[in-house]
């Protein structure tokens, strides 16, 4: 049974959303610095994508691709998971399955009962939200906790994300 925090408002446990681009890293930035003014834990998550080599009318799943971006984004958690010990920040983390990426993050965030859920507004997804959608904007409409949403900077815009109180966590 989940325990009840005498101020809701405050978070115990938080959630960020990791695909290692310089947006997620921002996130990392801004959660760890909640999760040490309010002494929670963070949990990471990773959502490896289920890519598929098309054979005629099959789609044939690379398992062997799936587990090596697997274990490269383990190590990369990993990493920053003794990021973060340093600073004396608890942490956990997740490496989903799936090519549902919002989905895969709010079942992570019910499953670890999370407070609140700090995301990046662009990630590493190129095309993929023109045709399928945001990411966040799925996350903002579904998630059942307090949401930090962070704007991120453009990609294709000369302005770049600060990087000057910023930990190199992979």
């Amino acid at each position: 049974m989940q325990s009840i925090h005498p101020y809701p408002s405050i978070p115990t446990s938080i959630l960020v959303p990791i695909d290692f681009s310089p947006s997620s890293q921002a996130a990392l930035d801004a959660a760890s610095d909640l999760a040490e003014h309010f002494q929670a834990g963070l949990v990471l998550v990773n959502v490896v994508p289920c890519l598929s080599f098309f054979a005629l009318t099959y789609a044939i799943p690379d398992d062997a691709l799936r587990r090596k971006m697997g274990a490269h984004a383990e190590r990369l958690l990993a990493k920053c998971q003794l990021a973060l010990k340093a600073r004396g920040i608890n942490s956990s983390f997740s490496i989903e399955f799936g090519n549902d990426v919002a989905g895969a993050i709010i079942d992570v965030a019910e499953r670890e009962h999370v407070d609140m859920v700090v995301i990046s507004t662009l990630g590493i997804s190129g095309w993929h939200p023109l045709v399928f959608g945001s990411i966040a904007e799925k996350v903002v409409k579904l998630v059942q906790c307090p949401l930090l949403l962070l704007h991120s900077a453009n990609p294709e815009t000369p302005s770049k994300i600060p990087s000057n109180r910023s930990v190199e966590w992979w």
